[in-house]
Protein backbone atom coordinates (compact mmCIF):
# COMPACT_ATOMS: atom_id res chain seq x y z
CA UNK A 1 0.00 0.00 0.00
CA UNK A 2 2.73 1.97 0.77
CA UNK A 3 4.80 1.66 -2.52
CA UNK A 4 1.05 2.41 -4.50
CA UNK A 5 0.80 5.61 -2.92
CA UNK A 6 4.17 6.57 -3.43
CA UNK A 7 3.63 6.04 -7.23
CA UNK A 8 0.17 7.98 -6.94
CA UNK A 9 2.33 11.01 -5.73
CA UNK A 10 5.28 10.60 -8.64
CA UNK A 11 2.20 10.31 -11.02
CA UNK A 12 0.55 13.20 -9.69
CA UNK A 13 3.70 15.12 -9.77
CA UNK A 14 4.51 14.64 -13.44
CA UNK A 15 1.11 15.55 -14.37
CA UNK A 16 1.02 18.87 -12.49
CA UNK A 17 5.03 19.08 -14.39
CA UNK A 18 3.39 18.48 -17.73
CA UNK A 19 0.43 21.18 -16.95
CA UNK A 20 2.91 23.41 -16.31
CA UNK A 21 5.29 22.79 -19.34
CA UNK A 22 1.97 22.69 -21.54
CA UNK A 23 0.96 26.47 -20.14
CA UNK A 24 4.28 27.86 -21.14
CA UNK A 25 4.32 26.09 -24.39
CA UNK A 26 0.86 26.87 -25.36
CA UNK A 27 0.02 29.98 -23.65
CA UNK A 28 -2.85 30.74 -21.35
CA UNK A 29 -6.25 32.16 -21.57
CA UNK A 30 -7.13 35.15 -18.99
CA UNK A 31 -9.18 33.19 -16.20
CA UNK A 32 -12.73 35.61 -15.64
CA UNK A 33 -11.80 34.92 -11.94
CA UNK A 34 -8.46 36.15 -12.03
CA UNK A 35 -9.96 39.39 -14.21
CA UNK A 36 -12.40 40.01 -11.82
CA UNK A 37 -9.86 40.02 -8.89
CA UNK A 38 -7.03 41.90 -10.86
CA UNK A 39 -7.15 45.21 -13.10
CA UNK A 40 -3.73 44.77 -14.76
CA UNK A 41 -1.61 42.35 -16.03
CA UNK A 42 2.19 42.16 -17.92
CA UNK A 43 1.94 39.50 -21.24
CA UNK A 44 5.55 37.03 -19.91
CA UNK A 45 6.93 35.54 -22.81
CA UNK A 46 10.32 34.29 -21.20
CA UNK A 47 9.04 30.58 -21.68
CA UNK A 48 7.19 29.42 -24.82
CA UNK A 49 3.87 31.20 -26.28
CA UNK A 50 3.64 33.59 -23.59
CA UNK A 51 0.78 34.08 -20.59
CA UNK A 52 -0.46 36.96 -18.63
CA UNK A 53 0.50 37.35 -14.92
CA UNK A 54 -1.65 39.58 -12.97
CA UNK A 55 0.19 42.80 -11.51
CA UNK A 56 -0.62 42.68 -8.24
CA UNK A 57 0.34 46.27 -7.07
CA UNK A 58 -0.11 49.13 -9.46
CA UNK A 59 1.50 52.15 -9.06
CA UNK A 60 -1.70 54.66 -8.06
CA UNK A 61 -1.32 57.65 -10.61
CA UNK A 62 -4.27 60.32 -9.98
CA UNK A 63 -5.11 61.92 -14.01
CA UNK A 64 -6.03 64.76 -11.54
CA UNK A 65 -1.77 65.47 -10.54
CA UNK A 66 -0.86 65.36 -14.21
CA UNK A 67 -0.55 69.47 -15.04
CA UNK A 68 0.33 71.27 -18.22
CA UNK A 69 -1.40 68.04 -20.58
CA UNK A 70 -4.77 68.93 -19.42
CA UNK A 71 -5.90 68.76 -22.83
CA UNK A 72 -4.59 65.30 -24.12
CA UNK A 73 -5.48 64.02 -21.02
CA UNK A 74 -9.20 64.99 -21.69
CA UNK A 75 -9.46 63.60 -25.04
CA UNK A 76 -7.67 60.06 -23.34
CA UNK A 77 -10.51 60.03 -20.95
CA UNK A 78 -13.55 60.61 -23.61
CA UNK A 79 -11.92 58.14 -25.54
CA UNK A 80 -11.57 55.36 -22.27
CA UNK A 81 -15.23 56.62 -21.54
CA UNK A 82 -16.23 55.56 -25.28
CA UNK A 83 -14.46 52.44 -24.94
CA UNK A 84 -15.69 51.07 -21.69
CA UNK A 85 -19.13 51.67 -22.61
CA UNK A 86 -18.91 50.15 -25.63
CA UNK A 87 -19.52 52.63 -28.17
CA UNK A 88 -16.77 52.80 -31.22
CA UNK A 89 -13.37 54.13 -29.74
CA UNK A 90 -9.61 54.13 -31.00
CA UNK A 91 -6.26 52.68 -30.84
CA UNK A 92 -4.31 55.84 -29.16
CA UNK A 93 -0.89 56.70 -29.45
CA UNK A 94 0.52 59.54 -26.89
CA UNK A 95 4.11 61.34 -27.88
CA UNK A 96 6.62 63.45 -26.80
CA UNK A 97 9.03 64.62 -24.89
CA UNK A 98 10.48 62.65 -22.05
CA UNK A 99 8.65 62.96 -18.21
CA UNK A 100 5.53 65.01 -19.94
CA UNK A 101 3.48 62.49 -18.04
CA UNK A 102 2.82 59.79 -21.03
CA UNK A 103 2.48 56.71 -19.14
CA UNK A 104 1.29 57.99 -15.82
CA UNK A 105 -2.26 59.52 -17.86
CA UNK A 106 -2.01 55.39 -19.51
CA UNK A 107 -1.72 53.76 -15.34
CA UNK A 108 -4.16 56.75 -14.16
CA UNK A 109 -6.94 55.68 -15.98
CA UNK A 110 -7.51 53.01 -14.16
CA UNK A 111 -8.26 54.54 -10.75
CA UNK A 112 -10.69 56.43 -12.52
CA UNK A 113 -12.34 52.79 -15.02
CA UNK A 114 -11.29 49.46 -13.79
CA UNK A 115 -14.69 49.61 -11.34
CA UNK A 116 -16.34 49.80 -14.90
CA UNK A 117 -14.63 47.08 -16.14
CA UNK A 118 -11.43 48.14 -17.88
CA UNK A 119 -8.53 46.24 -17.31
CA UNK A 120 -4.85 47.40 -18.50
CA UNK A 121 -2.42 44.71 -20.04
CA UNK A 122 1.19 45.66 -20.52
CA UNK A 123 3.57 44.20 -23.41
CA UNK A 124 7.07 44.90 -23.73
CA UNK A 125 8.02 46.01 -27.02
CA UNK A 126 10.15 42.53 -27.91
CA UNK A 127 6.74 41.06 -27.07
CA UNK A 128 4.77 42.52 -29.75
CA UNK A 129 5.60 39.44 -32.64
CA UNK A 130 3.30 37.85 -29.60
CA UNK A 131 0.36 40.33 -30.13
CA UNK A 132 -1.76 38.02 -31.54
CA UNK A 133 -1.57 35.49 -29.04
CA UNK A 134 -2.52 38.02 -26.11
CA UNK A 135 -5.01 39.40 -28.29
CA UNK A 136 -6.35 35.73 -28.42
CA UNK A 137 -6.14 35.54 -24.64
CA UNK A 138 -8.75 38.40 -24.12
CA UNK A 139 -10.77 37.74 -27.08
CA UNK A 140 -14.48 37.24 -25.85
CA UNK A 141 -14.04 38.32 -21.95
CA UNK A 142 -16.55 40.68 -20.37
CA UNK A 143 -14.16 43.04 -19.53
CA UNK A 144 -12.19 45.81 -21.71
CA UNK A 145 -8.65 45.80 -22.42
CA UNK A 146 -5.80 48.77 -23.11
CA UNK A 147 -3.21 46.72 -23.90
CA UNK A 148 -0.02 48.87 -23.52
CA UNK A 149 3.30 49.21 -24.67
CA UNK A 150 5.44 51.90 -23.35
CA UNK A 151 7.84 53.75 -24.58
CA UNK A 152 7.55 52.33 -28.31
CA UNK A 153 9.77 53.00 -31.50
CA UNK A 154 11.14 51.08 -33.80
CA UNK A 155 13.64 50.24 -36.13
CA UNK A 156 13.38 49.87 -40.16
CA UNK A 157 12.16 46.25 -40.22
CA UNK A 158 12.24 45.61 -36.34
CA UNK A 159 10.10 42.40 -35.07
CA UNK A 160 6.75 43.25 -34.12
CA UNK A 161 5.99 46.24 -36.68
CA UNK A 162 3.79 43.78 -38.56
CA UNK A 163 1.77 42.61 -35.78
CA UNK A 164 1.25 45.90 -34.23
CA UNK A 165 -0.05 46.94 -37.97
CA UNK A 166 -2.64 43.96 -38.18
CA UNK A 167 -4.08 44.64 -34.61
CA UNK A 168 -4.45 48.34 -35.32
CA UNK A 169 -6.23 47.68 -38.79
CA UNK A 170 -7.26 44.60 -38.54
CA UNK A 171 -6.85 41.75 -41.36
CA UNK A 172 -9.32 38.70 -41.93
CA UNK A 173 -9.40 38.35 -38.06
CA UNK A 174 -10.09 42.06 -36.45
CA UNK A 175 -9.33 42.72 -33.25
CA UNK A 176 -12.18 42.22 -31.25
CA UNK A 177 -14.17 45.08 -30.12
CA UNK A 178 -13.12 44.52 -26.38
CA UNK A 179 -9.23 45.36 -26.73
CA UNK A 180 -7.86 48.65 -27.94
CA UNK A 181 -3.68 49.26 -28.26
CA UNK A 182 -2.47 52.27 -26.44
CA UNK A 183 1.56 53.04 -27.04
CA UNK A 184 3.68 55.83 -25.68
CA UNK A 185 6.15 57.36 -27.95
CA UNK A 186 9.24 60.26 -27.55
CA UNK A 187 8.76 59.71 -31.86
CA UNK A 188 5.58 61.10 -33.59
CA UNK A 189 5.78 58.73 -36.30
CA UNK A 190 7.35 55.81 -34.49
CA UNK A 191 10.34 55.16 -36.12
CA UNK A 192 13.35 56.88 -37.27
CA UNK A 193 13.08 59.51 -40.67
CA UNK A 194 16.33 60.17 -42.39
CA UNK A 195 17.28 62.84 -44.67
CA UNK A 196 17.64 60.89 -47.52
CA UNK A 197 14.10 59.55 -47.39
CA UNK A 198 12.59 63.25 -47.51
CA UNK A 199 14.47 63.71 -50.35
CA UNK A 200 12.89 60.72 -52.48
CA UNK A 201 9.53 62.93 -52.31
CA UNK A 202 8.18 64.22 -55.74
CA UNK A 203 5.49 66.55 -56.97
CA UNK A 204 3.79 65.20 -59.74
CA UNK A 205 2.72 67.03 -62.82
CA UNK A 206 -0.27 69.00 -60.97
CA UNK A 207 1.65 69.76 -58.48
CA UNK A 208 0.86 67.10 -55.57
CA UNK A 209 3.25 65.73 -53.30
CA UNK A 210 3.91 62.45 -53.09
CA UNK A 211 6.55 60.46 -50.20
CA UNK A 212 8.65 58.38 -50.96
CA UNK A 213 7.97 54.55 -50.53
CA UNK A 214 10.60 54.18 -47.47
CA UNK A 215 9.17 57.25 -45.29
CA UNK A 216 5.30 56.52 -46.46
CA UNK A 217 5.51 53.00 -45.16
CA UNK A 218 7.51 54.83 -41.94
CA UNK A 219 4.44 57.29 -41.35
CA UNK A 220 1.97 54.75 -42.16
CA UNK A 221 2.02 52.98 -38.93
CA UNK A 222 1.41 56.00 -36.54
CA UNK A 223 -1.50 56.84 -38.90
CA UNK A 224 -3.01 53.60 -37.92
CA UNK A 225 -3.66 54.85 -34.52
CA UNK A 226 -6.97 56.68 -35.15
CA UNK A 227 -6.29 59.08 -31.78
CA UNK A 228 -2.67 60.41 -31.17
CA UNK A 229 -1.93 62.86 -28.48
CA UNK A 230 0.96 65.43 -28.30
CA UNK A 231 2.64 65.41 -24.68
CA UNK A 232 5.29 68.99 -24.91
CA UNK A 233 7.44 69.82 -22.87
CA UNK A 234 6.43 72.48 -19.82
CA UNK A 235 7.16 75.97 -19.74
CA UNK A 236 8.73 77.19 -16.42
CA UNK A 237 5.15 78.49 -14.36
CA UNK A 238 3.91 75.25 -14.84
CA UNK A 239 6.88 73.36 -13.71
CA UNK A 240 6.55 75.20 -10.80
CA UNK A 241 2.55 75.15 -10.23
CA UNK A 242 3.34 71.02 -10.67
CA UNK A 243 5.73 71.68 -7.33
CA UNK A 244 3.60 73.63 -5.68
CA UNK A 245 0.80 70.22 -6.25
CA UNK A 246 3.08 67.59 -5.37
CA UNK A 247 4.60 69.64 -2.20
CA UNK A 248 1.07 70.07 -1.18
CA UNK A 249 -0.01 65.94 -0.85
CA UNK A 250 3.58 65.29 0.93
CA UNK A 251 2.65 67.84 3.61
CA UNK A 252 5.66 70.36 2.51
CA UNK A 253 4.92 73.53 4.30
CA UNK A 254 7.90 75.59 2.93
CA UNK A 255 7.54 79.05 1.78
CA UNK A 256 6.55 79.21 -1.91
CA UNK A 257 9.92 81.23 -2.77
CA UNK A 258 12.30 79.30 -1.17
CA UNK A 259 10.50 76.02 -2.24
CA UNK A 260 10.51 77.54 -5.94
CA UNK A 261 14.18 78.36 -5.76
CA UNK A 262 15.32 74.90 -4.51
CA UNK A 263 12.88 73.21 -7.37
CA UNK A 264 14.98 76.08 -9.70
CA UNK A 265 18.28 74.02 -9.37
CA UNK A 266 17.26 70.84 -8.92
CA UNK A 267 15.36 71.37 -12.51
CA UNK A 268 18.51 72.85 -13.78
CA UNK A 269 21.04 69.86 -12.75
CA UNK A 270 18.88 67.66 -14.66
CA UNK A 271 18.47 70.07 -17.26
CA UNK A 272 14.95 69.31 -17.75
CA UNK A 273 11.77 70.67 -16.36
CA UNK A 274 9.21 68.23 -16.46
CA UNK A 275 6.50 66.60 -13.91
CA UNK A 276 8.96 63.60 -13.73
CA UNK A 277 11.22 65.81 -12.41
CA UNK A 278 9.13 68.23 -10.31
CA UNK A 279 7.72 64.84 -8.98
CA UNK A 280 11.68 63.57 -8.03
CA UNK A 281 12.61 67.02 -6.62
CA UNK A 282 9.63 66.72 -3.99
CA UNK A 283 10.06 63.16 -3.65
CA UNK A 284 13.68 64.02 -2.53
CA UNK A 285 12.74 67.06 -0.26
CA UNK A 286 10.37 65.71 1.27
CA UNK A 287 12.83 62.34 2.26
CA UNK A 288 15.19 64.98 3.42
CA UNK A 289 12.87 66.83 5.96
CA UNK A 290 11.83 63.66 7.52
CA UNK A 291 15.58 62.41 8.06
CA UNK A 292 15.74 65.75 9.87
CA UNK A 293 13.13 65.44 11.90
CA UNK A 294 13.74 62.41 12.55
CA UNK A 295 17.68 63.45 14.31
CA UNK A 296 19.47 61.21 11.52
CA UNK A 297 22.75 62.58 10.06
Amino acid sequence: MGRFSQLITRVDRVLELAERWLERRTGARLEPALAARCTAFRWDARDGAGRLLPIEEMQAIDLDDLLGVERSIAELVRNTAQFVRGLPANHVLLFGERGTGKSSSVKGLLPRFAARGLRLVEVRKGDLVQLPDVVAALRGLPYRFLVFCDDLAFDAGEPGMRELKVALEGSVETTPGNVRIIATSNRRHLVPEFASENRAARLDEEGELHMGEALEEKLALADRFGLVLGFYGFDQPTYLRIVDRYAQKAGIDWPRDRLHAEALRFALQRASRSGRVARHFVDDLAGRIALERAGDP
